[in-house]
């Protein structure tokens, strides 16, 4: 079990919940930033399967500015969490560890008190 700075811990999950936020957003985007037309693929020999798109309209302004919104935030809140002075005082063979244990610290109550 970990103790990490408290600072830390809120980046981390500030980061988890920002990258779903935008995951979310994203799901609702045209499947294009730029507007293109749809296309419809060759049917698949054993399967049928026939892969397509519909046009895309692309990203209107709004939704650009959202998407920069989002990338910017989620750039600033990964440096602070890679840049933060507590690896500087970690083994470098612990480090790796330390990290991905700083990922999930959030996931539970006995997870966060613990880490």
């Amino acid at each position: 079990m970990y103790d990490f700075p408290q600072d830390l811990r809120d980046a981390q999950l500030a980061l988890h919940q920002t990258r779903a936020a935008y995951e979310q957003y994203a799901r609702a985007l045209p499947w294009s930033a730029e507007p293109m037309p749809g296309w419809e693929g060759e049917k698949q020999l054993h399967s049928g399967y026939r892969s397509a798109k519909p046009d895309s309209p692309g990203y209107t302004e709004e939704q650009r500015r959202e998407v920069a919104r989002f990338r910017a935030e989620l750039l600033k809140l990964s440096s602070v969490v890679f840049t933060h002075p507590f690896w500087a005082t970690l083994e470098r063979s612990d480090v790796v560890a330390r990290r991905m244990a700083l990922q999930h610290s959030h996931e539970s109550p006995a997870a966060a008190g613990a880490g």
